[in-house]
């Protein structure tokens, strides 16, 4: 089992949870996190005066899913989510060592 990391700009959620159900993704965790990578926030305008954006708003996705779906994720989400410019975000995989759904106790896969 894997669990997928995702951050992506915020009004490309949609796109992607559209992306990842039409692949057979039935759950993900969603959450609004603050940011920079390469682009080191900007500078925005506010009633004339000029101000530093450090972080930038993104969206952090987590998903847990079974090891053979881990391409079609990850080909799902930079479809829906890229567009070929900074700030597109990024992905992260990792191990996921044992996920329990507790309503039944089932362990697994299965419990996914």
């Amino acid at each position: 089992m894997k669990l997928v990391t995702a951050i992506i700009k915020p009004f490309k959620l949609e796109e992607v949870r559209e992306a990842l159900s039409v692949i057979g993704i039935q759950g993900m965790t969603v959450t609004e996190v603050k940011g920079f990578g390469r682009q080191k926030g900007h500078t925005e305008l506010y009633r004339g005066a000029e101000y530093v954006v450090d972080f930038i708003p993104k969206t952090k996705i987590e998903i847990g899913i079974d090891d053979a779906q881990l391409d079609a994720v990850i080909e799902a989400i930079t479809g829906a989510a890229g567009s070929g410019k900074i700030g597109d975000g990024k992905i992260f995989v990792m191990n996921l060592e044992s996920a329990i759904r507790i309503r039944t106790n089932e362990t697994g896969p299965v419990a996914l």
